[in-house]
């Protein structure tokens, strides 16, 4: 750029020391030194500037042809855009199915698992309820030996003192006592046997109810998505005391 503004100013000097054309505004200068000139400020023009030329000369064909490739850009991103909003979508039903099948197994798993404890419970309490029944008809049966029993030492020993004439008094207060003592055992053992069939029955309905009340828990877990409380916490098991043998009770017709 430097050399351009010499020539310019070589070219004004040129113009101004030329010589002037008589009865004009003319004037001659060397031709070709102005030429030689022109051509060195030719050259000195940096090549930016007809790169720019071209540009202007081709904007507009620049201009469509950026236009053209934004459009197809947009078209193309566009089209990405809605293949990968189909495939999320895809992937969102298909998770959603997945979801609802898992959520339906662990239904009807959690209903299978309900009805195997409640037949395993009904199991249980009918052969609680049995073993009760037959330890409440031991119990009895045994009352009733021993009301037997001690009805016919009674009667053995009235008898006996009936024949021993100086103790008949006291052998029938004696019997008197012993049939009021069998009576009494009989009584007690009848309320000791419903006493402790009605705990069997009071302890297995307990039992029960956790069961059941667990289940429910689960279920509706499992109905609102938080998940099943038997998942993460082991489920509470005992062994119920009905299993345990029943204490006979003393037997007071020993004299």
């Amino acid at each position: 750029m430097f050399r351009v503004f010499e020539s310019l100013d070589e070219l004004v000097q040129i113009i101004e020391e030329a010589h002037g054309v008589p009865l004009s505004a003319n004037c001659m200068v060397p031709r070709q030194r102005v030429l030689e000139l022109l051509d060195e400020l030719r050259d000195a023009f940096p090549a930016e500037l007809d790169d720019a030329q071209d540009v202007l000369d081709q904007r507009d064909e620049i201009i469509n042809d950026a236009e053209s490739r934004a459009n197809n850009t947009i078209a193309s991103a566009d089209d990405e855009a809605n293949r990968i909003i189909d495939e999320a979508e895809a992937r969102a039903t298909q998770e959603i199915d997945d979801a609802h099948a898992r959520a339906d197994a662990t239904i009807n798993s959690a209903e299978d698992e309900a009805q195997r404890v409640r037949d395993d419970a009904q199991r249980e309490y009918d052969d609680v309820v049995g073993r009760a029944a037959a330890e409440a008809d031991r119990l009895v049966t045994a009352g009733n030996d021993s009301y037997e029993r001690s009805v016919a030492e009674g009667r053995e020993e009235q008898a006996r003192l009936i024949a021993e004439s100086t103790v008949v008094r006291e052998a029938n207060e004696e019997a008197r006592r012993v049939v009021s003592e069998a009576h009494a055992d009989s009584t007690r053992l009848r309320e000791e046997c419903d006493r402790y069939v009605d705990g069997k029955l009071a302890e297995f309905e307990e039992s029960l109810s956790t069961t059941l009340r667990s289940v429910s828990r689960d279920r509706s877990a499992l109905r609102s998505g938080a998940g099943a409380a038997g998942a993460s916490e082991p489920r509470e098991t005992r062994e119920p005391r009905e299993a345990r043998e029943p204490r006979e009770p003393r037997r007071r017709y020993e004299r």
